[in-house]
């Protein structure tokens, strides 16, 4: 099973949980999700992910000017993005008992 196929499902709980403690840039949040083991993960994933729930009114945005280069747009989770992330990772963990019990027996 490729990893990118499991990605697709999984991205918008992923960027939540990233943003959940910490705002963060497209870039920052790219690098955040690598960091954590999601290397796979491509870069217009993460930013069309970042737009559609920003859209979805699940995060907000701000701009922080920068002396180095563009000015960079910030994301941060709003509590209706809170109250998505804690709806996703119940329903994650229930998939994921799921799906253990059922390789549990196929193995």
């Amino acid at each position: 099973m490729e990893i990118s196929q499991l990605l697709k499902g999984v991205l918008d709980l992923a960027v939540l949980a990233v943003l959940r403690n910490e705002d963060g840039y497209g870039y920052d949040v790219l690098r955040r999700l690598r960091l954590a083991g999601l290397e796979e993960v491509g870069d217009a994933s993460v930013y069309g992910t970042l737009r559609r729930l920003y859209k979805a009114g699940l995060l907000t945005s701000y701009v922080v000017p920068s002396e180095e280069g563009p000015h960079r747009k910030y994301y941060s989770i709003n509590e209706p993005g809170r109250q998505r992330l804690e709806e996703s990772v119940k329903t994650w963990h229930t998939f994921a008992t799921t799906m253990d019990s059922l390789l549990g027996e196929a193995v």
